[in-house]
C-alpha cells in the first residue's frame, strides 16, 4: 500500500470513529440551530488532516491532530460570528465564548475527554427528538454520529442522494427553527424520549445484521456504530434503564454468532450447519452479564418487561444450545407467544411460527399460520420462504418451489436470492 493510500485508510477509519464525537462538541458550541456549520468545521479538519500528513507523515496522536485542528477552527468561527444572529451566546455556558480572555479556555475545557461521551450521548437525544421522523432520526444519526456519507446513507436506504439530503435539510431545519438544546431529558420525558432513542438503535443494528438495503449481508460498521451508542446509554447513570441493558445483551447475543453465518463466497450458512466453535464466546459472555443488569423491578417488585428483553431471551437460547437439533424450541416458542402479547405484530406471528415448525413440524405450523393475521406477510419473503421449508417437509416439492420463487421475487439480497435457489435446486433434484 503506498503512502497516500495509507493516509486515506487511516483518515476514513478516523472519521468513522471520531467524526460524531467532533460533531457532537462543536454543535454544543455553536448551537443545534448550527448543526450544518458543525458538520463542515468537522468535514475541513479532515481535508486538511489528509493534506497535511501527506506532506508532514502521520502525527504520533491523530485523534489529539484532529481535535486541535477542529477546536481552532471554531474558534475562528466563533471570532467571526461572536455579533451575528445566528449565533446565539446568550446562553450561560456559551457566554464564555464572546471574550479573547476567556474563549480559548472556555474552548479547551469543552473539548475534554471525559465529557465528549456526555455530548454524543446528548446528541443522540436531539437527533431522536419526537418531532422528527423515525426515518429522519436514522438519517440524521448515520450523517452526524456515524459518519456516514450522502451517498451511503442513500446506498443504505436504497433510495437516492437527492432523497437524504432533502431529509436532511429538512431536520437541519427543525434544529434551526425549533433551537433544540442537546440535553439529556428531564426525568419525567427521560423513558418516552429513551424509547426512541433505543428504537433508532434498534434498526441501526438490524441494518446491520442482516442488510436488505445493501450488498453486503453483514454490515459490521453498522453493527458497531449501534453497539457504541447502546453502551454510551449503558454508562451514563442517568440512562442506565433496564431496556438499555436488554438491547445491549441482544446485540451482544446476535453478534457473537457474526463469523459463523456467511462461507467463504459470501454465501448464508443457515443456523443448523453453523459452526458453533466459531461463535464468539466472550460476547455471549457479555450478553448474559446485560441481561443480568437489565432484570427490572418496579416498586411493587414486579417485573417490568420490554421487547429488548424477550428478544434478548430468544437470542440467548439460540447462544446456549449445543447444536441446532438441542436448541429449546418449545421455550423460543412459549417466548414469542409472550412477546406477541406485549407487542403483537404480524413479523412476531410468523416468527412464532417458525419456531413451531422447528418443535412440533410442518402441520403445527401451518395451522398456526391458518389461524393467524398474516395481512402485510403476503409481499415478505420470509413468509414466503418459510412455507417453501414447510412444504419442502411434507413432501410436496411444487408448492414449495413456488413459495421459494416467490421469496426470491420479494427480496433484495443476493446472498437470500442464492440460498432460495439452492433449496429449489435440491427441490428439483429429489424429484429427478
Amino acid at each position: 500500500m503506498d503512502f497516500s493510500a495509507q493516509i486515506y485508510k487511516l483518515t476514513d477509519h478516523l472519521f468513522r470513529r471520531e467524526s460524531g464525537k467532533m460533531v457532537a462538541v462543536l454543535t454544543k458550541i455553536f448551537g443545534a440551530e448550527n448543526l450544518e456549520m458543525a458538520e463542515d468545521v468537522v468535514q475541513q479538519s479532515f481535508i486538511e488532516a489528509m493534506n497535511h500528513w501527506k506532506l508532514k507523515g502521520i502525527p504520533d496522536n491523530p485523534s489529539a491532530w484532529l481535535y486541535r485542528v477542529a477546536k481552532n477552527k471554531a474558534i475562528d468561527v466563533i471570532r467571526k460570528n461572536k455579533y451575528s444572529r445566528a449565533y446565539d451566546f446568550t446562553d450561560p455556558e456559551r457566554k464564555l465564548l464572546t471574550s479573547e480572555y476567556t474563549l480559548a479556555p472556555a474552548m479547551e475545557e469543552w473539548w475534554k475527554e471525559e465529557w465528549i461521551n456526555d455530548d454524543m450521548l446528548r446528541m443522540m437525544y436531539a437527533c431522536c427528538h419526537p418531532g422528527i421522523s423515525v426515518e429522519n432520526q436514522i438519517t440524521l444519526i448515520l450523517k452526524t454520529i456515524c459518519g456516514f456519507s450522502t451517498a451511503e446513507i442513500a446506498k443504505t436506504f436504497l433510495t437516492s442522494e437527492d432523497t437524504i439530503s432533502k431529509r436532511l435539510y429538512r431536520t437541519r431545519e427543525y434544529f434551526r427553527k425549533e433551537k433544540l438544546k442537546l440535553e439529556i431529558p428531564s426525568l419525567n420525558e427521560l423513558k418516552s424520549r429513551t424509547d426512541a432513542v433505543l428504537h433508532s438503535i434498534y434498526l441501526l443494528f438490524n441494518e446491520g445484521y442482516n442488510s436488505t438495503q445493501n450488498a453486503d449481508l453483514i454490515r459490521e460498521d453498522l453493527i458497531q456504530d449501534a453497539m457504541m451508542m447502546c453502551k454510551l446509554l449503558s454508562e451514563n447513570p442517568h440512562t442506565q434503564l433496564p431496556e438499555v441493558f436488554a438491547l445491549l445483551a441482544l446485540i451482544c447475543f446476535h453478534s457473537a454468532r457474526s463469523q459463523s453465518r456467511l462461507n467463504v463466497k459470501g454465501n448464508i450458512i443457515l443456523l443448523r450447519d453453523q459452526d458453533r466453535s466459531l461463535w464468539n464466546r466472550d460476547l455471549i459472555a457479555m450478553g448474559n452479564d446485560y441481561m443480568n443488569k437489565s432484570i427490572p423491578t418496579n416498586e411493587t417488585g414486579k417485573y417490568e418487561i420490554s421487547t429488548y428483553h424477550l428478544e434478548s431471551a430468544i437470542a440467548y437460547e439460540h447462544c446456549v444450545a449445543d447444536s441446532f437439533q438441542k436448541t429449546n424450541w418449545e421455550r423460543i416458542f412459549d417466548l414469542y407467544s409472550w412477546l406477541e402479547k406485549i407487542a403483537p405484530s404480524s413479523i412476531v406471528q410468523l416468527n412464532k411460527a417458525t419456531a413451531l415448525f422447528q418443535w412440533k413440524g410442518a402441520d403445527d405450523a401451518l395451522s398456526n399460520l391458518a389461524k393467524s393475521d398474516t395481512s402485510g406477510l403476503e409481499s415478505y419473503y420470509l413468509y414466503s420462504a418459510l412455507l417453501g421449508d414447510i412444504y419442502a417437509q411434507k413432501q410436496m416439492p411444487q408448492q414449495a418451489i413456488t413459495y421459494y420463487q416467490n421469496a426470491i421475487s420479494l427480496t433484495h439480497s443476493m446472498q437470500e436470492k442464492n440460498l432460495l435457489s439452492s433449496k429449489i435446486e435440491d427441490l428439483e433434484k429429489l424429484n429427478h
